[in-house]
């Protein structure tokens, strides 16, 4: 199975890397068979995905040692930049070109990629993300690829939200995921 993290933040860290000790920002890592044991063999022993197997996009914050396990990771890696320089559909079939051989995709939607100013319910903004339009055409794309197995969202915070708007972005973008079309 692919895993698309589509996150501002890379969940990379351990707790030998993370200033801050918050567990969710280790998720990734986590899962990739980095971290404490205890986390890492919640339902079996070890990683429970393929680095060669995981793409990250939209990442523009992320602490400086978790830069290097990312580099070193394996992983495959779209900042804002790349997404600024070579736009969203170049990073999506690039994506989806990596992992054509797989029959299964998940994605964890983290809101806090999108930019603030459309997405402010959200515990870590991070100035600079992706557009509305930008998002939806991620989730067309993937729906399109009929792979998709499974979906997380994170980071919706009504408590920060304005007008509901994050949530109701949250819910435009997966009905898209799951195949809502323009026409």
């Amino acid at each position: 199975m692919g895993l698309i993290w589509i996150d501002a933040h890379g969940d990379f860290n351990t707790p030998e890397t993370s200033a801050s000790q918050n567990v969710h920002g280790m998720a990734l890592a986590v899962l990739l068979g980095l971290g404490p044991e205890e986390l890492v063999d919640i339902g079996r022993k070890g990683p429970k995905v393929k680095a060669d197997n995981v793409a990250l996009i939209g990442l523009r914050d992320l602490d400086q040692e978790e830069k290097g396990l990312i580099r070193k990771s394996g992983c495959t890696v779209f900042t804002m930049r790349d997404v600024d320089e070579i736009g969203i559909r170049a990073v999506l079939m690039r994506t989806l070109k990596k992992f054509q051989n797989l029959n299964k995709i998940h994605i964890s939607l983290d809101l806090d990629v999108m930019d603030p100013l459309d997405a402010p319910g959200v515990g870590t903004p991070s100035q600079g993300g992706l557009t509305y339009r930008e998002g939806q055409l991620i989730m067309e794309i993937l729906a399109d690829t009929g792979k998709l197995h499974s979906v997380d969202i994170m980071e919706i915070n009504p408590i920060l939200d304005i007008q509901n708007r994050t949530a109701q972005m949250a819910v435009n973008l997966v009905t898209s995921l799951f195949g809502k079309k323009i026409i």
